[in-house]
């Protein structure tokens, strides 16, 4: 069997579970009462909403960004990598836990603003993240030169800097627009019900109203939405990159200036400001009546029969471990093999990356919709079946594992492992003197970020689990959406048990990082 067939297995993986459900989003999107949907001004109020909270969304999270990437890509900052961890670590928080984070922080839960602060917390990382890994390789000269002709800071950055980065600026806002565009948790949890974004309403059309045809509808007006921004963003990175030669060296210096002061304080309190909504959770879980204690924690590992919940809480914590652990294993495993394919396929293998990555271009909502859809209205019921949710889950990380792996498989030169099959060193030898630990590291990561993607996942979840087997996030959801101070207590408690275990799984996976090659 030839290594380019080992990526038939995730491309069917991906078949089933995204052009299946996309495919009767479209059939039941396109029926007869479409376009009443299509037709009624609420439909489009709710686009505009969604768009425009969006919009604004992103453009705070650019100019709150753009200057900690200037910081921490060309000045020396005392714990840079710890500064760059804690300002990521919102990006990997599961998106209710956050929501209920704000909603216990700020004064005025259930408004836009509040919607807005919590996508700028979640998508400053994720920016700075794309953006400083393009301007830490661009060649300080030009920062030199434009300063040797006299040209202010400010002006240096908006005619020589600027056009050089602008691709990652481009690239980070489409993807900061996309993940504000389809949130789901925080604007459940966080938002108004009387203004619902599109992926509320999707969610409340196709489980509260039982609207499946006016909930497949709105779910094909956003995924026309999406693919015209990534088409757009993709013809505008093409037009706007600047050829060039990178820097691969250290460019940093030490701040000088005024404006590159201001930077560097700006990127520390930002990473202070980022661990005042986790703290605000906290204290939130410990709060009981006037008191203090970890009562809420306690009644985790028991039923509370003054709840009204059936499902004890543990069980959803033992729940969500187990479908993680599973889901892991699934998107490691076909995520290595997707690498494998894509390696050997060579110039054909862009177009197995492309759809490999698919999943991050199609909302976990359209995702667990169609799943529905094609169980209520396809060939195959797949209602109950447990393995469903990890299976969803695994979809999501799949995208993920595959960053992570496939730079560093690229990175490797065979021509190491032929020359160690030379000194006598059998395949598998070679194999682990040349690539073997670099590979396991990689994996180790991979692994991480993949258990804590689906230990938050929640889009595609709440549609797939059953009412007896609600993960942590699904749980949270439902205890908030009850009445009293045991509730809120407990899912606080929740959630922060799920930012414990993310913290913890993610920070043992950046121990494995590679120091050389790349990667996510």
């Amino acid at each position: 069997m030839r290594a380019r067939w080992a990526a038939v297995a995730p491309l069917a993986f991906i078949a089933v579970l995204v052009a299946w459900p996309v495919a009767m989003v479209l059939i039941t999107g396109i029926g007869r009462g479409s376009l009443e949907v299509l037709g009624s001004a609420s439909t489009w109020r709710i686009l505009a909403y969604t768009t425009a909270q969006a919009i604004i969304s992103t453009l705070l999270s650019l100019a709150l960004a753009l200057p900690v990437a200037f910081a921490v890509s060309r000045l020396r900052l005392p714990l840079r990598r710890t500064l760059l961890a804690v300002i990521t670590v919102p990006f990997i928080l599961p998106t209710v836990v956050v929501g209920l984070a704000f909603r216990e922080l700020l004064p005025f839960p259930g408004t836009t603003a509040a919607i807005v602060i919590a996508h700028v917390f979640f998508n400053v990382g994720l920016v700075v993240r794309v953006v400083s890994g393009l301007w830490e390789k661009v060649d300080p000269r030009f920062d030199d030169v434009a300063a040797s002709l006299g040209l202010p800071p400010w002006q240096a950055f908006h005619r020589v800097t600027l056009p050089l980065i602008r691709p990652a600026i481009t690239a980070s806002a489409v993807l900061a627009f996309l993940f504000c565009f389809t949130s789901f948790g925080v604007v459940l949890v966080l938002g108004d019900p009387a203004l619902p974004t599109i992926e509320v309403e999707i969610y409340q059309r196709a489980v509260q109203r039982l609207d499946l045809t006016g909930a497949a509808t709105l779910a094909l007006l956003q995924l026309l939405v999406v693919v015209g921004a990534v088409v757009i963003s993709s013809r505008q990175q093409e037009r706007l990159a600047v050829r060039q030669r990178l820097q691969h060296g250290d460019a940093r210096r030490t701040a000088r200036g005024g404006l590159a002061i201001s930077c560097v304080a700006w990127t520390y309190s930002l990473a202070a400001l980022i661990v005042v909504p986790l703290l605000a959770l906290l204290v939130r879980s410990l709060r009981v009546g006037d008191g203090w204690g970890a009562e809420w924690y306690a009644q985790v590992v028991q039923s509370a029969d003054s709840t009204s919940r059936s499902v004890p809480l543990l069980h959803s914590v033992q729940l969500s471990l187990r479908y993680a652990a599973i889901a892991t294993l699934v998107s490691v495993g076909l995520g290595l093999l997707a690498c494998i394919g894509i390696q050997a396929a060579r110039r054909r293998g862009t177009w197995i990356d492309a759809l490999v990555t698919l999943p991050l271009g199609v909302s976990a909502v359209t995702i667990g919709l169609g799943l529905l859809l094609g169980s209520l209205r396809g060939p195959v019921d797949l209602r109950g079946w447990w393995l469903l949710v990890p299976l969803g889950q695994a979809l999501v990380a799949l995208p993920i594992v595959v960053r992570v792996l496939l730079p560093i498989l690229r990175s490797f030169d065979p021509r190491m492992r032929d020359v160690a099959a030379t000194l006598g060193a059998p395949p598998i030898r070679a194999w682990l003197a040349t690539e073997g630990a670099a590979t396991a590291k990689a994996l180790g990561l991979a692994a991480a970020l993949a258990c804590a993607v689906s230990l938050g996942e929640f889009g595609a979840t709440a549609f797939l689990v059953r009412l007896d087997t609600p993960t942590i996030p699904v749980q949270v959801v439902r205890l908030l959406g009850r009445p009293g101070e045991a509730n809120v207590g407990q899912a606080a408690a929740l959630s922060v048990i799920l930012v414990a275990m993310t913290v913890v799984i993610v920070a043992l996976g950046e121990r494995l990082r590679p120091r050389r090659g790349g990667g996510w």
